[in-house]
């Protein structure tokens, strides 16, 4: 089966549509895989909070999960739908409390938007053999 990606959907700067088409053959008939993802951010409080005159060692420690969500329609007809959840390369630590560097933690996932699009294209790649798996599956129920 040839894989034919749609290069020209592909967006890589940072800001980019939270979006990724890939166009797949099945079958001789056409596919079009839309991968979306949205991004969780995970919060950790560690350390503690110095008594007067000493030092603190509150930290917030951070982690991006990314959950992607797969929508991949036959041109027969067939719609097919996973969610894949999956850490993002992209994590990190701030001093203080959690509650107050969550903007600047907002930022800083923000400015790893690269990393976050590589790991849901990565992702996409990885999944296309389940995208046919799974169309094969409903094209022979609905032979049944």
């Amino acid at each position: 089966m040839s894989l034919i990606i749609a290069a020209g959907l592909l967006l890589g700067a940072a800001g980019a549509s939270d979006t990724h088409q890939v166009r797949l053959d099945h079958r001789g008939q056409r596919v079009d895989v839309t991968y979306r993802h949205s991004v969780d951010i995970r919060h950790e409080q560690v350390g503690a909070a110095g008594a007067p005159g000493r030092p603190t060692t509150l930290r917030c420690r951070w982690n991006a999960a990314v959950d992607i969500h797969r929508e991949a329609r036959h041109a027969a007809g067939h719609v097919v739908t996973r969610r894949i959840s999956a850490d993002a390369p992209v994590s990190g630590s701030r001093p203080g409390w959690c509650a107050g560097q969550r903007d600047a933690i907002a930022r800083d996932v923000a400015a790893a938007s690269g990393q976050v699009r590589d790991h849901l294209m990565a992702v996409a790649a990885r999944d296309q053999d389940a995208v046919l798996a799974e169309l094969d599956a409903a094209h022979d129920r609905a032979r049944s």
